[in-house]
């Protein structure tokens, strides 16, 4: 029998505390082997315990969350899985922790309806699962400083009609980890990239805040797409949470449009659902990249581009945080290509701007 994973949670409230001892106790691989109600106890019970994950609470007495996590990632880096509360300065400070190096994060637990209930213990199961087996780097190789690169560094100049018209659209898919993975990708771009739109795993609130945060520190544009949204190059569209994002051609444009239909994969935004719209609206003017993430959202998505002929990236295994969705990408076929993550942004450059050519013959 395979080793339960262990966890230890870390939360201020003894009601939180037992709540998600509970949840996770409840899983037949899962075993919570201690708790915490501040990070100077957490501290001390990481060493004794020994714990495979950590839950981290962000707003605790004598140190908040963000300060206790920086400092774990930079002496003893190991999974962990925040536990924010859906606010807007919530919604901030989780991807500050992602970016510092948290895996993936969930939302506190409401007490509310039995179906609700429910549906939080899977999520927050899975979570746990496929953080005890993410790749887990120390702070300062996270900290490392981000290139910055001209149109020239990452593919030759070409007349400016081939860089500036509309019609190419580039698609990427991402979950568990996505939110620094695609920071990596965007700053990576150019300014006259192509229109980028984006589906990322990711519930309502923290969306806007993620694209947000892109919008500042990449060179692109970046935008909580709206529907009716005109796609344009320089500009990168993030799917709301809640909320599928497709791409749908408006006469000589491509326009983004939302819809609350069923979720995909259990999921919505669907990468899946993006990914086939793109494929309709766009067809070989479009290339796609699916990155890190559990589950397998996306695949069959990136699969029916690549038998279409689009070009196709699955970001490796050895960049990935969870080699889920690019994984199963990969064993399907899907992939025209596999690339770590800081040669996804020049492979997909590189193939949106041969496709001109191509369609000129």
């Amino acid at each position: 029998m395979a080793e339960k994973i262990r966890v230890l949670v870390v939360d201020d409230s003894a009601l939180i505390r037992r709540l998600l001892t509970d949840m996770l106790n409840s899983a037949p691989d899962i075993d919570v082997v201690g708790t915490a109600p501040d990070p100077f106890i957490a501290r001390d019970k990481i060493k004794s315990l020994e714990p495979d994950v950590l839950t981290l609470d962000i707003e605790m007495p004598r140190m908040d969350g963000i300060t206790f996590l920086r400092n774990l990632m930079r002496l003893r880096p190991m999974p962990v899985v925040m536990v924010s509360t859906l606010t807007e300065q919530g919604a901030e400070v989780t991807l500050e922790a992602l970016e510092l190096g948290a895996v993936d994060f969930v939302t506190k637990p409401k007490m509310d309806v039995s179906r609700a209930l429910t549906d939080y213990v899977d999520e927050l199961t899975a979570k746990v699962r496929a953080a005890s087996v993410a790749r887990v780097r120390r702070l300062a190789s996270l900290n490392a400083p981000a290139p910055t690169h001209s149109s020239d560094a990452v593919i030759p100049r070409r007349p400016p009609q081939h860089l500036r018209t509309t019609d190419q659209i580039i698609a990427i898919g991402a979950s568990t980890g996505g939110t620094e993975a695609i920071k990596t990708v965007l700053m990576a771009m150019p300014r006259d990239a192509p229109g980028i739109v984006i589906a990322q795993h990711i519930p309502p609130g923290f969306s806007t805040a993620f694209a947000e945060r892109m919008n500042r520190v990449t060179p692109l544009n970046v935008k909580e797409a709206e529907d009716g949204d005109v796609v344009i190059p320089g500009h990168a569209y993030v799917a709301p949470g809640d909320w599928h994002l497709m791409l749908v051609r408006d006469g000589a444009r491509y326009v983004c449009r939302l819809s609350q239909g069923e979720p995909v994969n259990r999921h919505r935004p669907s990468v899946d659902v993006l990914f086939r719209s793109v494929l309709q609206s766009a067809g070989i003017n479009a290339v796609a990249a699916l990155l890190t993430g559990m589950g397998a959202d996306g695949a069959a998505g990136l699969l029916e581009m690549r038998e279409a002929g689009l070009h196709t990236v699955a970001q490796d295994e050895q960049s990935s945080v969870v080699w889920g969705m690019p994984g199963e990408a990969v064993k399907r076929g899907a992939a025209s290509e596999v690339a770590a993550l800081d040669q996804v942004a020049r492979h997909l450059l590189e193939a949106v701007w041969k496709q001109p050519r191509a369609m000129s013959r």
